[in-house]
C-alpha cells in the first residue's frame, strides 16, 4: 500500500514543477553552462561579429575609395581625351594651313617660272628677229647693190659705200613704215 500512497502523492504534485533536489541540480547545471557560455563562448562570438562588422565597414570604405578613384580616373581620361581631340583638330588646321601655303608657294613658283620662260622666249624671238633682220638687211643690200649697179651701169662694189647706201635705204623704209603706222 505504500506504493499506492506514494503514487497518489506523486499525482498530487504539479507536473510542471520538478521536485526540490532535481530543481537544485538543474539550477547548478544551468549556472555552470551559463558561466561557461558567458566567459568563453560569448566573447568569441562578439569578437567574430566585431571582425565581420569591421570587415564589412572596411569593404564599404574601400569600395567608396575605389569608386572615388575610378571617378577621378574617368575625369582625367575624359580631360585627356578632350585635350587629344583639341590637339588633333589643331594639327589638322596646321596641316591645312601648311598645305594651302605650299600650294600658294608652288603656284607662285610656277608663275615665276612661266614668266621666266615667256621672257626667255621673247628674248629668243627678239634675238632671232634681229638675226633675221641683219641677215635680211645683208641680202637685201646685196641685191639692191647688184640691181643699182645694173641700173647705173657701174659697179658699186665698195663695201663701205655699199653699207652706207643700204643703211640709208633701209632707214628710209623703216621711217616710212613707222609714219604709216602713226597715221593709222
Amino acid at each position: 500500500m505504500n506504493a499506492l500512497v506514494s503514487l497518489a502523492a506523486e499525482e498530487q504534485q504539479n507536473p510542471l514543477i520538478p521536485p526540490g533536489p532535481e530543481l537544485l541540480v538543474g539550477l547548478i547545471a544551468f549556472a555552470i553552462v551559463f558561466f561557461f557560455l558567458a566567459k568563453k563562448l560569448l566573447p568569441n562570438i562578439n569578437k567574430v561579429l566585431e571582425e565581420r562588422r569591421e570587415a564589412i565597414e572596411g569593404g564599404i570604405e574601400k569600395a567608396d575609395a575605389a569608386k572615388t578613384e575610378a571617378e577621378s580616373v574617368l575625369e582625367q581620361y575624359k580631360a585627356q581625351l578632350a585635350e587629344a581631340r583639341h590637339e588633333a583638330a589643331r594639327l589638322r588646321q596646321e596641316a591645312t594651313e601648311q598645305g594651302t601655303a605650299i600650294i600658294q608657294e608652288m603656284r607662285a613658283e610656277g608663275q615665276r617660272q612661266r614668266e621666266e620662260i615667256i621672257a626667255a622666249g621673247h628674248a629668243q624671238i627678239e634675238a632671232d628677229r634681229k638675226s633675221a633682220a641683219s641677215s635680211l638687211r645683208q641680202d637685201v643690200g646685196k641685191l639692191a647693190t647688184e640691181l643699182a649697179g645694173k641700173l647705173v651701169g657701174e659697179s658699186l662694189e665698195d663695201h663701205a659705200r655699199q653699207s652706207r647706201t643700204i643703211d640709208r635705204f633701209l632707214d628710209e623704209l623703216e621711217d616710212g613704215a613707222s609714219k604709216a603706222e602713226a597715221t593709222r
